[in-house]
């Protein structure tokens, strides 16, 4: 071991003492590191090798005589001729137990052995580590020789590339200071040429050459000079723009501005329309959705709809009648129609009509007691009679109340004894037929449920409106275009709006593919057939002079803001008049309150009379006797104020 310990050391000793490479440091401390730790590990394997090798030799000692045998304590040498006394037992027993020893003996001899050769193994397995050790030592320190001639080229290389520029960079600097002076030679030559030309010919230019060459030096001033002002005038002036261009920039930029101004104007008009239809919009939703509901709760509690085919074979003349009399009507005329049928036919089989005697509560022309005779006119004769009614009842002065006159007219006509058949017989006829126009006005007017001044009204607007397209029609041939057709109905009815102008075109012919200048029979409108029926025009008049009325009611009532079962005095509802239709005269209004009150006009009390408070009416009341009389807006309303 301290053989083996020497030759570490002397080979660490000589490692150290080696020379190393110039230029390349190597980590001392690191190589000894390594070298201690390997040491530390062969040690530690020595050790645990010589430990039992130590202790098997420390066995033997004890063990083994001089002759290979245990001595026994405190006996003495056997000699040849010894003998044993009794006391020999003790020693026999010893060698007994040596001679049971004799197997460990062997036992650790044959270990011995072993550890010796792995002893051996080991130390020949450190000699080849050790080989390998140096073999690696020696290729790092081939390595650091050649990074470090590397390093050494590398240096001399950039040593010599720097003296090159430095060389290229004076080389540069001469050439260019060359060049300045070949250039200002250059110069100075051509300057030189030209002043000798100058010189030699001087009778082209009639000039002295030192004059000339003086003004040609100082024009190059001047020309130096004058680059100059001009790249100072370039320089400050380079972003100024002409005022010609200015001035066509700022008329187009106000141009702009106003199109802009326009079209900000138009887009707040448009956004405020927006706004309108938006909040329409949503109004109309919310109808929509309300009518959807009731809708839905109708065809839930609605009855079906009738099935009006089932009436063709019912009604007289089969069903080509029964289509005819349907046409264009909805089921509430249609059921009209069907009771007119069932009464007609009731009234052709009775003979007889029972009088319905003298009360207070009979119109005086069916007072009468007992049966009375059915004459049994056809629907032509009853309107005929009541054609030629009219026609006597407007030509006579109307001294007489119209039930009294209807009276005497039959009286004149059939004779006092068939006056009441034929009364009775013409009140249950117009009683029944509600679709006749004719019929229906004059039971309206007999039984007091309309002045007959609507009636006279109503013709006199209808003969008026004739007139106008009589004069309008220049070429008296009874056609008018379109065009003068709108004409005469906007100068004829100007209260009317656009959509009742559009509605009374549409009766008379007009659809929205037609142009202004097709012809309209104009006088076909106004026609009526043999039952007394008049034209679609003529009922559309009718139909918006009622829904006129219903309307302006309607406005009246609530512009005095009561409900119908409330009281109304005289000077308020004629206030709400004037309010809502203040194009009124004075005459009209008493007119109109004579009969809303049941009073004379000549009883009534004047504006600010205290009596006028003292005069009031149920307001439903009154509205239903104003329903009856020809009441009618004379101007348009005042617009209300803006907020």
């Amino acid at each position: 071991m301290a053989c083996q310990q020497s030759r570490y050391r002397s080979f660490s000793s000589a490692s150290r003492l080696q020379p190393q490479p110039s230029g390349v440091t190597i980590d001392e401390s690191f190589i000894t590191e390594n070298k201690s730790t390997q040491k530390c590990k062969l040690l530690q394997k020595r050790r645990t090798l010589e430990l039992p090798a130590a202790s098997l030799s420390h066995c033997q000692a004890p063990v083994l005589g001089g002759a290979g045998k245990l001595p026994t304590q405190g006996a003495p040498p056997a000699g040849p001729g010894h003998r044993f006394h009794p006391g020999t037992k003790a020693a026999a027993h010893q060698r007994e137990k040596i001679r049971a020893l004799e197997p460990l003996k062997a036992k650790l001899v044959t270990m011995n052995e072993d550890c010796n050769e792995r002893i051996l193994a080991m130390r020949a397995e450190e000699k080849h580590e050790i080989s390998l050790l140096k073999k690696e030592k020696m290729n790092l320190l081939k390595l650091i020789d050649k990074k470090n001639e590397e390093k050494i080229s590398l240096q001399s290389e950039v040593a010599k590339l720097r003296k090159n520029l430095a060389e290229e960079y004076l080389h540069y600097l001469s050439e260019r200071d060359a060049r300045k002076i070949l250039i200002a030679d250059l110069n100075e030559l051509r300057y030189q040429r030209e002043d000798m030309s100058l010189a030699q010919s001087p009778g082209i230019w009639g000039e002295d050459p030192v004059k000339l060459t003086l003004a040609l030096k100082m024009t190059r001033q001047d020309l130096t000079r004058t680059q100059m002002e001009l790249n100072t005038m370039k320089a400050n002036f380079g972003d100024v723009v002409p005022r010609r261009d200015f001035e066509m920039q700022e008329k187009t930029n106000k141009d702009l501005q106003e199109q802009l101004d326009t079209l900000r104007a138009s887009y707040e008009e448009v956004h405020k329309e927006h706004e309108i239809l938006m909040q329409l919009h949503m109004s109309t939703l919310k109808e929509r959705d309300q009518f959807f509901s009731e809708l839905q709760e109708i065809q839930r509690t609605s009855t079906p709809r009738p099935d009006w085919t089932k009436c063709e074979d019912v009604v007289a003349g089969g069903p080509e009648r029964w289509q005819m009399l349907a046409e264009g009507k909805n089921s509430d005329q249609l059921v009209d129609v069907l009771l007119e049928e069932i009464g007609s036919g009731l009234l052709r089989e009775k003979e007889f009509f029972p009088g319905l005697g003298y009360g207070e509560a009979i119109p005086a022309f069916l007072r009468f007691d007992g049966l009375v005779e059915n004459k049994k006119p056809s629907k032509k004769d009853v309107v005929d009679l009541l054609k030629d009614a009219w026609k006597e009842r407007l030509a006579e002065e109307q001294k007489e109340t119209f039930p009294d006159f209807f009276f005497n007219f039959l009286e004149r006509r059939f004779g006092p004894s068939d006056a009441m058949a034929w009364a009775y017989t013409i009140f249950e006829n117009i009683k029944i037929f509600h679709s006749n126009e004719l019929m229906s006005q004059f039971y309206a007017v007999l039984m007091g449920k309309r002045s007959e001044n609507v009636y006279v009204t109503q013709k006199e607007t209808v003969a008026q409106l004739l007139k106008e397209m009589t004069n309008a029609d220049s070429q008296n041939e009874g056609l008018l275009t379109m065009e003068q057709f709108n004409t005469v109905l906007k100068s004829t009815f100007p209260l009317k709006t656009e959509e009742q102008i559009q509605e009374l075109m549409e009766a008379g012919g007009w659809h929205p593919s037609s142009s202004n200048a097709d012809l309209l029979n104009y006088r076909s409108l106004f026609m009526e057939d043999e039952e007394g029926q008049s034209e679609p025009f003529v009922q559309k008049l009718w139909e918006q002079y009622m829904d006129e009325k219903d309307e302006y009611l309607l406005q009246l009532k609530q512009e005095l803001g009561i409900e119908l079962h409330e009281e109304v005095t005289l000077p308020k509802l004629r206030g709400a008049l004037m309010t809502i239709d203040p194009s009124l005269d004075k005459q009209t209004v008493n007119t109109y309150m004579s009969q809303a009150f049941q009073l004379p006009e000549s009883e009534l009390p004047e504006d600010s009379d205290e009596k006028e408070e003292g005069v009031v009416e149920i307001l439903q009341t009154a509205l239903e006797r104003l329903q009856v009389i020809d009441i009618r807006r004379a101007g348009p309303r005042e617009p209300e104020p803006a907020n």
